[in-house]
Order: C-alpha cells, then structure tokens, then sequence
C-alpha cells in the first residue's frame, strides 16, 4: 500500500505538490494567465509610487526598483509560505499622505 502511494507521489510534478492544483481545481495554464492578469492590474503601482515619492524628494530610480523588489518578494513570500494566491504590492495611500501633508 505505501508502495503505490510513494510511486502515485513521486509521479506529480512539483507544482502539483507544492500548490496541489488539481485538489483546489485549476492547471497550470490558468494560474499563469491569472499571475499574468494581476501583473497587469498591479503594474502601474511601480509607475506611480516613484512619481508620488518623488515629490517628496525622494529619489525616484531608487524608489523604482524598492518597488519592484518589495512587490516581488511579498508576493513570493505569500505564494511559498502561506499557499495563496494574492499578490503584494506598497499601499498608495500613505505615500500620498507623506508626501503631499
């Protein structure tokens, strides 16, 4: 019996493994081209945040890539630790209020 289930185990694929896609009823294919539709809805934020920061005075090719880098690591983080699939990114409202109050 364990035989069969190690042999069951050892033919899934890694992402099926880790994320268990079949369990929660997707593929592969449709949490890509979701990862890509929220990429697209979250883009602008690496836009935006430099230019309102900026106003401030803060350096905004520096504020660009804490952006970038921020945005990916949280949403990494969220995807390998906690199993979900939400990606993260800095609020927009704290930093108009440091840099316009």
């Amino acid at each position: 019996m364990s035989q069969q289930h190690t042999t069951q185990a050892s033919g899934q694929g890694m992402l099926e493994r880790v994320f268990k896609l079949r369990e929660h009823g997707t593929t592969a294919r449709t949490e890509v081209i979701a990862g890509f539709t929220t990429f697209l809805t979250m883009v602008y934020i690496v836009f935006v945040n430099p230019q309102i920061l900026g106003v401030a005075g803060m350096d905004t090719s520096a504020v660009f890539v804490t952006t970038c880098l921020i945005a990916a690591f949280g949403s990494i983080m969220m995807g390998l630790f906690a199993n979900l699939p939400v990606a993260l990114a800095p609020a927009m409202g704290l930093n108009a209020f440091f840099a316009f109050v």
